[in-house]
């Protein structure tokens, strides 16, 4: 799909709401029209141009005086571990990954729940509902796995991830935040590079990063990464 296919698409823009991320902030987001049939295709073009899934929505920023939000994604080919990346793989050699179906078992919502209570008290998605576990995780295209990861019976930790034409698109993860030990989120991520590999897929996207984000830090740890400024993606230095 080409950049003027993209712009044959329709698209919707919010009034000014207040920013998930920065204090004090306020923000804007186009969202592809939803009666547009999300195909890989579109998919693929729209996450190279900035875009980001929630639910069955795709978004990005369109803030009118800030462009703090940087759409980030991973180099497959070119990345390897770091010493603490190594201990990390190392550590969860032992857990079992398996692709569901279907989420109809209790305990993928159970740890979404406990997941959201540790570790996002301050956010939007806190408290969690059912509802919106729902159109939140649960909502599928036709790109969607779901992959759960297990020690021996024990579920601790869950990704949703979406193939594209050129990388994996680590759409949301959650895990059991009694496990600190295991780095759960940073083996999840390294788990979606090894399996970006295996498929040939050049990159893995993480959503956006924000500089001044606690929170998005974490991200500019996975080397060689790429920002998507003013239209064209650039190496982090």
């Amino acid at each position: 799909m080409q950049a003027n296919d993209i712009q044959q698409l329709h698209f919707y823009q919010t009034t000014a709401h207040p920013c998930s991320y920065l204090p004090g902030q306020e923000a804007r987001t186009v969202f592809l029209d939803p009666a547009v049939p999300l195909s890989k295709a579109i998919y693929s073009a729209l996450v190279t141009a900035g875009f980001r899934r929630s639910g069955a929505h795709l978004y990005r920023p369109a803030c009118d005086t800030c462009q703090a939000c940087l759409s980030a994604r991973i180099k497959v080919r070119e990345f390897t571990r770091n010493k603490r990346f190594k201990r990390v793989w190392r550590r969860n050699q032992d857990l079992l990954s398996k692709e569901i179906k279907h989420l109809d078992s209790p305990e993928f919502f159970d740890l979404y729940c406990r997941y959201i209570n540790a570790r996002h008290v301050d956010g939007d998605m806190y408290p969690p509902s059912l509802e919106q576990y729902q159109a939140f995780i649960e909502t599928k295209t036709e790109t969607t796995h779901f992959y759960a990861f297990y020690a021996q019976q024990t579920l601790v930790a869950f990704s949703v991830v979406d193939e594209l034409d050129h990388g994996l698109s680590a759409m949301y993860t959650f895990f059991d935040p009694e496990h600190h030990s295991r780095s759960l989120g940073s083996y999840v991520i390294l788990w979606q590079v090894e399996k970006a590999r295996r498929l040939n897929l050049p990159y893995v996207y993480l959503g956006y990063w924000i500089k001044a984000c606690d929170k998005m830090r974490y991200k500019t740890d996975y080397r060689p990464l790429e920002l998507l400024i003013d239209r064209h993606w650039v190496a982090l230095s």
